[in-house]
Parts: structure tokens; C-alpha cells; sequence
């Protein structure tokens, strides 16, 4: 059985209206299917019991509350916790862009351990409905769903330094895949070396198959982020490198702020895992 922690900034669960409840209420069958536990942070949890989702669904365990740690105890159980079972798969948070709390240390070490060890760490409404329909895929149990979310929409396809080859990679290995999206626009050195794949597939030309921003340090993430503000694009694909100390740290906050704005429109994988397990539920 997968285990997940939950979050939900008070923007998002304080009404029967918010993004934790549409969320709870649109993926209840597939939680159920799935069998998924839910670790949910003290308001989360106390929120989805006012509003009685999830109700009779023992795999929903209740932690303390931010203040009292609960976020803390996700971050040590994404690296597999203290003992025998403690470990989770991964993170939905739902994070307010403008709520402080999502700029905490605890919430910044979980995304962080999130990256690297590989799992997911969904911030928006829209990534955490997408994510159920992942899960459902892979167990053989639903999400047929997802292979129709990609015509017409755009994809930004964007890595640190470390990690270009390993998007290259990614996008040699789902080339088909990532070209049935109507418009792919990257950053700078990333987008010349996806254009660069592109031709050597055959790509006609002269045409470029990723529309180059600026780098990431001269202002495409800022540009990319606009984007996704205007809802103009609609899944980021971000291969973060977390050991590395960036000048331009603020620019990437930036563009995942802009995510978690447009919470109900646009998805985000921050790592190649996440990536390739959501490549391999869309092609199954």
C-alpha cells in the first residue's frame, strides 16, 4: 500500500469550496481503489473531518500539527523514518503561494528530501487529482484519464546544471510523448539542447521543437513563471539539483510560487522519477 503525507495551507482547507475538499471530493473513489494512507498534518486532517471527506477510511491517519511538528515528522518520513513503516512515497501539500508557512524551514527540508530520494512532492490541486490518476495506472485500477490531458496544452521542460543530460535523456527516452503537447518552451542552455535532440529525431529544421527563453539565472524561470501565471502553460518539468547552492534561488521559488498560484490549473514534477513514473502511466 503506497503512503502519502498530507497538507493543506489554511487557504486551502478552510471552506467546503477550497482545494483540499474539491480535491478530496473529485478523488475519493480512487483514494478508496488505491488503498492510499493518508498521513495528514493536524488542520489537514481536522479540516477533511468538519467537512466529513474521507469519512470511514481508516488508512487516514492524523498527525500533530504544523506548530507541534507534524511537517518535520513528513520530512523524516520521506527518508524513511525511525522505524519499520514509517516511510511514505510521498507529499501532497498544497501549498498558498502567500501563506509564510510554505517558506518554513520544515516545508523546505520536505520538498528538498522529497527531490532527492526521488518521490513525489505535489503542490497544486491539480497535480494532486493527476497524481491519483498516476497511482491508478500503475496499480492496474483506473486513470485512462491522463493520456487525453496533454493535447493542446504546453510543457516546460527545465533542469540545473547537473541534471541536463538527465533531461535530454528523459526527453530522448519520451520524445513521442512530450511532442504530442501542442508547445514545449525551456530556459536558455536546456532549450538548445532539447532543440539540438530534436533535430537529430528528425524534427524538421529550423523549427524549434522548445521555445528558448532566457537562462535561468538572466530571467527564464521569472519568463516561464509569467507563463504559467497567464495559464499559458500547464505542467512544469523541473530536474532540480537540491545539493547545489544557487545564485538564483529566488527565480526558481519564483516559478514554483507561480505553480502553486495557478493551483487548479497547472501540474509540477521536481525530479526525474516523479517524471518518468508519470511518462509511464500516460504511455501505458
Amino acid at each position: 500500500m503506497k503512503r502519502f503525507g498530507l497538507v493543506a495551507n489554511r487557504l486551502h482547507r478552510q471552506d467546503a469550496d477550497g482545494a483540499l475538499a474539491g480535491w478530496a471530493r473529485a478523488c475519493d473513489a480512487g483514494i478508496r481503489a488505491l488503498g492510499l494512507g493518508l498521513h495528514a498534518v493536524g488542520g489537514t486532517y481536522d479540516a477533511l473531518e468538519r467537512l466529513k471527506l474521507l469519512s470511514d477510511y481508516p488508512p487516514l491517519a492524523r498527525l500533530p500539527s504544523g506548530v507541534e511538528g507534524g511537517v518535520m515528522r513528513l520530512a523524516s518520513r520521506i527518508t524513511g523514518g525511525l522505524a519499520p513503516g514509517d516511510e511514505l512515497d510521498g507529499v501532497i501539500y498544497l501549498v498558498d503561494p502567500v501563506d509564510p508557512s510554505s517558506l518554513y524551514p520544515e516545508t523546505q527540508a520536505l520538498k528538498r528530501q522529497c527531490v532527492i530520494h526521488g518521490k513525489p512532492f505535489i503542490s497544486t490541486a491539480a497535480g494532486a487529482a493527476e497524481w491519483i490518476g498516476v497511482e491508478l495506472v500503475h496499480a492496474k485500477k483506473g486513470g485512462a484519464e491522463l493520456a487525453g490531458a496533454i493535447e493542446g496544452r504546453t510543457v516546460a521542460l527545465i533542469a540545473h546544471d547537473a541534471l541536463k543530460r538527465r533531461m535530454v535523456d528523459f526527453a530522448s527516452a519520451h520524445f513521442d510523448l512530450l511532442s504530442r503537447f501542442a508547445t514545449r518552451v525551456g530556459t536558455g542552455t536546456t532549450g538548445g539542447l532539447l532543440n539540438d535532440l530534436a533535430w537529430s529525431r528528425g524534427w524538421p529544421a529550423g523549427k524549434p521543437w522548445v521555445n528558448r527563453y532566457l537562462s535561468g539565472p538572466m530571467g527564464g524561470d521569472a519568463q516561464i513563471a509569467e507563463l504559467v501565471l497567464d495559464r499559458r502553460c500547464d505542467k512544469v518539468i523541473f530536474f532540480e539539483d537540491p545539493h547545489v547552492a544557487r545564485q538564483h534561488e529566488a527565480d526558481i521559488q519564483l516559478l514554483e510560487r507561480a505553480v502553486s498560484a495557478a493551483t487548479h490549473d497547472t501540474t509540477c514534477f521536481n525530479s526525474p522519477v516523479t517524471a518518468e513514473r508519470w511518462a509511464a502511466a500516460v504511455t501505458a
